[in-house]
């Protein structure tokens, strides 16, 4: 009695194999965030998480997955070279990488022009902090110090790594870059330790999860790279007042282009365009639902969406640098053998 329902469900499943397809992608959907529990990326990510299939036909179960390494580019390289194409994983990585590919560095494995991008959830405005165990509490400080002063940083690829570096070449302020670091998380901890003097992150995670640590002046904000002033660190100095020269300031534009459009999510090369379109509507609709905003006002972590074709843009104009600029952002910041 049983064996000829079975036989007729197998015909089915393979007469209909587009129906059954369209049915398990509504199932589920995975965010991976190429960094460690506990910093920024994680943060932002597992919000979007939590009300995102609101917005997805089908209301699917999502979750987030962390796979973290070389800076998030494991995660990126996952994404181009294993993700399928089907709308059901996202990746949520740092967007200086695709500059990482843009000079040749080998082991970015994957072309940013050919990624679908969701979006960006909030610029991401660097702002270099340090300890009240350093000494370092003005820029007089930073600049003057007798020793270079370590700033802890996830890797190559990443703005705790590139924007330090390009801020000690463009200023020649005493500055040793460690990298390494998992995470954001990893980073506080290392801080905590005295492991490192500080490092340059994000003004909206600082202001969120950092809050305690800065209310208390365990930490002071020394300098912010965007070239515009934020309006709530309108009395902490501009990186771009301290550049040595024309080259310097090409260098600090740089910072701000190409890594304020930080924390990227993106689908794997061939997903079909119009499961791109659905969920780049769900991603900008997900960073407008009131439930969202009032979570992140708690958090105080900041929403100032950019939309993927906007993103995209962004990501194709790194591969238009002058290949003199490329050769000397790739002297500073490709790891060298």
């Amino acid at each position: 009695m049983q064996f000829f329902p079975r036989i007729a469900i197998m015909a089915l499943i393979f007469a209909c194999p587009v129906a059954f397809s369209a049915q398990s992608q509504a199932e589920e959907i995975r965010f991976i965030v190429g960094y460690s529990p506990g910093g920024s990326f994680d943060a932002y990510t597992r919000m979007i998480a939590r009300h995102f299939a609101k917005h997805v036909p089908g209301n699917p179960k999502v979750y987030v997955q962390n796979m973290t390494g070389a800076g998030g580019l494991i995660a990126a390289n996952y994404l181009y070279n294993k993700a399928k194409p089907d709308g059901r994983t996202i990746v949520a990585f740092a967007a200086p990488l695709v500059l990482q590919h843009v000079m040749g560095n080998k082991a970015t494995q994957f072309d940013g022009r050919k990624l679908a991008y969701l979006g960006v959830p909030s610029a991401y405005d660097t702002v270099c902090t340090f300890t009240e165990k350093s000494g370092i509490k003005t820029i007089a400080d930073w600049k003057n110090s007798e020793r270079p002063v370590k700033i802890g940083a996830i890797g190559p690829g990443t703005s705790t790594s590139d924007v330090p570096k390009l801020l000690k070449e463009a200023t020649g302020f005493p500055t040793q870059v460690i990298d390494g670091y998992r995470g954001g998380a990893g980073i506080r901890l290392a801080l905590e330790r005295d492991e490192i003097d500080g490092y340059c992150g994000s003004w909206q995670t600082i202001k969120s999860i950092n809050k305690a640590a800065l209310d208390a002046g365990k930490i002071s904000l020394v300098l912010q790279t965007s070239l515009a002033p934020h309006p709530e660190m309108k009395e902490i100095p501009l990186a771009m007042s301290y550049a040595k020269n024309d080259e310097a300031k090409e260098l600090l534009q740089l910072a701000d282009r190409g890594y304020r459009g930080q924390f990227v999510y993106a689908l794997p090369p061939g997903t079909p365009s119009e499961t791109v379109e659905k969920l780049q509507k769900a991603f900008m609709a997900t960073l407008k639902d009131p439930e969202l905003l009032e979570e992140a006002r708690r958090s105080k972590l900041e929403i100032d969406p950019i939309d993927g074709p906007t993103t995209a843009k962004t990501m194709e104009s790194l591969y238009q640098l002058k290949p003199a600029s490329v050769e000397k952002i790739k002297e500073l910041l490709v790891p060298q053998k």
